[in-house]
């Protein structure tokens, strides 16, 4: 018993077939290294990768025969831990990185900048996110009205419980940095952004009087970028590793036999993710960037996002794609990505909420007229501020907009769909990014390269 519980509880390394998958993983990374080491391109070891983790979380829940609750059984819910720690733990290196690399690139970017471009670049960018956002929603509510989830889904009313949803005002409140080492260690990315300009603004002030004092820590800062980028490059070179894990350890935990309940809702909602994802194409055509380039170019943090699930997670990656392979000025990109990683989500924050909102309502037979539809683009709008790119951050924004339409009383029917939000998540995520992609390629496009350099 108590060697059980050694193994079982403490190393998680109970049965056989823990180790038959580890080992599997390991073969699978020097495949990956062998490869590497052939030079091939690491977009395509990004593809391989993917294609990996999902032969092999198939596999693996193959084997497990689909259980309808992957984490009663032992041995799979061992090889998700160690296939977590791998995953999970590149994710964690790359968020170590995100609030110091937005910091120092916010400061620098405002501390170079000429003239008013500051406020261009502000409202310019939150136009950008909120305005694909309320595009989004659109495509959102109109599928979901289309194709009539609430008739044709009937789901039980489980435990979902709607999550506590904050007034406006103490919401845009718990923005601002009171406590700045507070907010660095929770990841307020908006609340770190608010605070670098502080300083970028009062360095542009000084400067004019004061240069010879303020001289070392500017260069100081620009040090300090310097070195946070070569550090995301170092961590990012493990991608191709991580995806394979990240993949694999999605459907090993959730499984594929709760998806046949809502099967229609998750293709409804990725066919409103492709759609939205071809409107952005079109933004990304008018700013002269290729359907092909945008993708070829945008591969890797697309990967990541799909995979990861977390915008937060995938900024390093983002900023340094907009800076290599969409030549963003490096501020532009900084700036954007970071307001982009936390606000105006176009999955999490715009689609998802509006097909569901509209399933949750043809459920319960609301009367869905003009009305309606404007009261829930005004509601996603104002809700998609503040919200922060991690996983689960989606429940989040759909428990404001559905209390925000008084259905908070009928959140626990939607909890079908809350206990596949992994999978939903995924896609949003890609969706999230590639906006955010997309609105730093047309601010850069707008104000132009040389006015922030």
């Amino acid at each position: 018993m108590e060697k059980s519980t050694f193994l079982t509880g403490f190393l998680q390394l109970s049965d056989f077939r823990t180790y038959l998958f580890l080992a599997v993983l390991l073969v699978v990374f020097y495949f990956i290294h062998r490869i590497e080491k052939k030079k091939i391109n690491f977009s395509y070891r990004m593809i391989i990768g993917s294609v990996v983790g999902l032969v092999l979380g198939v596999v693996i829940q193959l084997i497990a025969k689909f259980p309808s609750e992957p984490s009663e059984v032992v041995w799979l819910s061992e090889v998700s831990s160690w296939y977590g720690l791998v995953g999970n733990g590149f994710m964690d290196l790359l968020k170590m990185l995100v609030v110091p690399l937005v910091f120092f690139s916010i400061i620098r970017v405002i501390m170079n900048m000429q003239g008013e471009n500051l406020g261009k670049l502000t409202y310019r960018t939150i136009g950008m996110l909120v305005g694909t956002t309320l595009i989004a929603s659109i495509i959102g509510a109109v599928l979901g009205s289309v194709f009539q989830l609430g008739s044709a889904l009937v789901v039980e009313g489980g435990d979902a419980q709607i999550r506590e949803v904050v007034p406006i005002v103490e919401t845009l409140r718990g923005l601002l940095p009171s406590n700045v080492v507070n907010a660095m260690s929770e990841g307020n990315i908006i609340a770190v952004v608010i605070f670098a300009g502080f300083i970028g603004i009062a360095i542009r002030r000084l400067n004019k009087k004061h240069q010879d004092i303020i001289e070392p820590f500017t260069k100081w800062v620009e040090a300090f970028y310097k070195i946070m980028l070569s550090i995301a490059m170092t961590i990012i070179k493990f991608m191709p590793y991580a995806v394979v894990a990240l993949l694999a350890n999605t459907i090993i935990s959730r499984g594929v036999s709760v998806l046949a309940a809502v099967l229609k809702y998750i293709l409804v909602l990725y066919l409103g993710i492709v759609i939205m994802f071809i409107v952005q194409l079109i933004i990304a055509a008018i700013q002269g960037v290729k359907p092909s380039t945008y993708i070829k170019n945008g591969l890797e943090p697309l990967i990541l996002a799909f995979t990861s699930r977390s915008s937060l997670g995938t900024l390093p990656v983002l900023i340094e794609t907009l800076r290599e392979k969409f030549l963003v000025n490096e501020g532009i990109a900084s700036f954007v990505g970071s307001l982009g990683a936390n606000m105006g989500m176009n999955g999490c924050a715009g689609l998802y909420p509006a097909m569901t909102t509209v399933m949750l309502a043809q459920m319960v037979g609301v009367n869905m007229d003009l009305s309606f539809f404007i009261m829930l683009a005004i509601v996603i709008a104002i809700s998609s501020f503040g919200i922060a790119g991690i996983p689960g951050a989606a429940t989040i924004s759909i428990s404001v907009v559905i209390s925000g339409m008084g259905l908070g009383a009928y959140f626990p029917l939607i909890g079908a769909i809350v206990a596949i939000d992994p999978i939903l998540d995924m896609g949003r995520t890609l969706l999230n990014v590639s906006g955010t992609m997309v609105s730093a390629i047309t601010v850069n496009k707008s104000i132009g390269k040389e006015e922030v350099e």
